[in-house]
């Protein structure tokens, strides 16, 4: 009996060196399996990530949530080890044998490669961004973090809470040094993204620790905790806690960043495109191919651009005309109309909470007839809530935060209401369709519940299909009989446009050497957008080069594939399949999801 029971743990123990062997090899050298490779790339990059996995809620689905008290590294050292692991793992990718890849094998290997391959491409340009601009950088990604994501549900999470805050002075000092960095370089931000940053964190410091945003939410969250969980007094004292954090590590990491930025604004004279950096104009070329996962070139995008913008403005011209406005310029009417009285909610809290409401009634009515045009819809539901005052002055007009992987809370539309003048009823329709319903809430959604593919298929972005669903989501809204109003369809020409006279102003700021005020006047003119909303969007083009490319681009590549398959398949063509061949895959480059429909209609023709 001994002598069995020492055999039989010695074989235990060698199975379990094997298998320690074997999960070695797995995470320090080419895995035996690429379906392992496929986890170890999401899980090395996620682990070095704690602010991702704060938003995904994958780790606390079996109990972990020691990543909540952490801060990634943001130091050009750690930006170095980053890209050296890129390489590495593109040249592992490509090391296996693919030739009896099938299905989704063939998808996710095409996915991850391509990936891959446009990171390590944009190696000489791994320093031409502006890590620290109006739209996003630590000054509103990390309150953004703590107030919208992170969660605290009890007395653990109420610690982690404090102690990334702790996080906060590293973080900041880090992203100064990439900034002075760059800096070295040449890459300096233009002087309207210097200036507005200091805004806002002068903004964010105003209040004091007791009255910050940070604080603010905390309080709220925890004051949600039942009772049996947490007594008033220990409440308290977390509260206490998190206001001294904020006072003597939050507040102080802003002023040294404000401190920085000051230094910073006299070199920042310029509003150019990023054809006046080092190296601008290969620059330039990449930031379209990777935002549009296409090859295409500037010039080509410019002429595609004036194309649609003709081609809308005549649409636009007409209802205007049936609808009484004759008067003027597109602009100068699209603005009457935008400001008559039946189109504008009060300026008072209780307008505002109005467009919020009918924002949600809007996307409760599209969710109830989606059984016409799809047979997957995501299980995951979405809200409404108004974009956080501290930054809305230089957010976007609206947004979409995903739901975390655990379903714990919902996709969250953010609307920004610092104007209501801003929204005027005639274009609520259409913002609704592209950020919640069928826009971006449901692809995002869908991709997150896929079961049996790498977790990497459910997360990983590509403008180009993200943005060109949703602003193809628009425009399917109104072919389904959601705009019957003309008026509603006007707003959704109107947003077309939009993202039209994008293609000429990115390319015209960045590649043909517009001005600021160039593209500002042509998009007012086109559009008829106010000039303080059109300010915002210009200059968020100036800042992310090549990303409004993607919304039209990514667009016309659906439309295209959908035109293909019902031309191919005749009476065979179904909506319903069409939809589930786009959008129950994930997110991929045009060139993926191009072959995945015609995969789709090869086998439909088949059958």
């Amino acid at each position: 009996m001994k002598r069995t029971l020492k055999w039989f743990a010695l074989m235990l123990l060698g199975l379990m060196l094997i298998v320690a062997a074997l999960a070695a090899h797995t995470w320090y050298s080419k895995p035996l399996m690429i379906g392992w490779f496929y986890n170890r790339v999401f899980m090395q990059f996620a682990i070095d990530n704690p602010e991702l996995l704060t938003q995904l809620r994958i780790l606390e689905q079996v109990g972990i949530r020691s990543h909540n008290a952490k801060l990634s590294d943001s130091s050009i050292a750690y930006a170095d080890k980053v890209f050296a692991k890129l390489m590495a793992d593109e040249a592992t990718l490509r090391s296996y044998d693919t030739r009896d890849f099938k299905g989704q094998d063939k998808i996710s290997y095409d996915i991850l490669a391509y990936f891959l391959g446009d990171q390590v491409r944009g190696s000489p340009w791994r320093f031409h961004n502006y890590p620290v601009n109006q739209l996003f950088g630590v000054q509103s990604e990390l309150p953004n973090l703590m107030t919208q994501a992170q969660q605290v549900n009890d007395a653990k999470d109420a610690e982690n809470y404090i102690a990334r805050l702790g996080e906060f002075p590293r973080k900041i000092e880090q992203v100064i040094e990439s900034v002075k960095f760059r800096e070295s370089k040449g890459i300096i931000p233009p002087k309207f993204a210097v200036e507005k940053v200091i805004e806002q964190v002068k903004g964010f410091v105003a209040p004091g620790a007791v009255g910050n945003p940070i604080a603010i939410s905390f309080k709220e969250k925890i004051g949600k905790i039942p009772a049996d969980k947490m007594d008033d007094a220990a409440r308290t004292a977390f509260i206490a806690r998190v206001e001294q954090a904020v006072a003597s590590s939050v507040l102080p990491a802003y002023n040294q960043l404000n401190a920085y930025l000051e230094i910073l604004r006299p070199k920042a004279l310029r509003n150019d495109g990023v054809w006046a950096l080092p190296d601008g104009d290969k620059f330039y070329q990449y930031a379209i191919e990777s935002n549009t996962t296409t090859t295409m070139k500037a010039d080509e995008i410019h002429q595609i651009g004036l194309q649609e913008v003709a081609r809308i403005g005549v649409e636009m011209d007409r209802i205007l005309a049936e609808s009484g406005y004759t008067e003027g310029s597109r602009a100068e009417r699209m603005q009457k109309l935008a400001k008559s009285p039946e189109q504008l909610y009060p300026d008072t809290d209780d307008g505002r909470a109005q467009i919020l409401k009918d924002y949600q009634s809007i996307i409760d009515e599209v969710i109830g007839g989606l059984d016409k045009s799809f047979a997957t819809k995501p299980k995951a539901v979405v809200e409404v809530r108004r974009v956080p005052v501290f930054t809305e002055k230089t957010a976007p007009g609206a947004y979409y935060n995903s739901p975390p992987m655990d379903n714990s809370k919902p996709g969250t539309f953010y609307a920004n209401l610092r104007d209501v003048g801003e929204t005027p009823k005639f274009g609520m329709r259409t913002l609704a369709y592209h950020e919640a319903v069928p826009g971006h809430h449901m692809q995002i959604a869908i991709a997150q519940e896929l079961k049996g593919l790498p977790v990497f298929r459910n997360i990983v972005p590509f403008t180009a299909y993200a943005e060109g669903w949703a602003l193809y989501a628009e425009r399917l809204a109104w072919e389904t009989g959601y705009e019957k109003n003309p008026l509603d369809n006007l707003g959704r020409l109107r947003a077309e446009m939009f993202r039209a006279v994008r293609l000429v102003v990115d390319t015209g700021m960045h590649s043909k050497r517009w001005t600021r005020e160039q593209a500002i006047d042509y998009m007012v003119a086109n559009t008829g957008m106010p000039e303080g909303e059109v300010i915002s969007e210009i200059e968020r083009y100036l800042v992310m080069p090549g990303q409004a490319l993607a919304y039209k681009v990514g667009m016309l590549k659906i439309l295209e594939l959908r035109e293909r398959a019902k031309t191919a398949l005749g009476t065979k063509f179904d909506i319903h399949e069409f939809h589930d061949a786009v959008l129950t895959n994930g997110s991929m480059p045009m060139s993926v999801l191009e072959n995945v429909v015609d995969a789709y209609i090869a086998e439909k023709k088949a059958a």
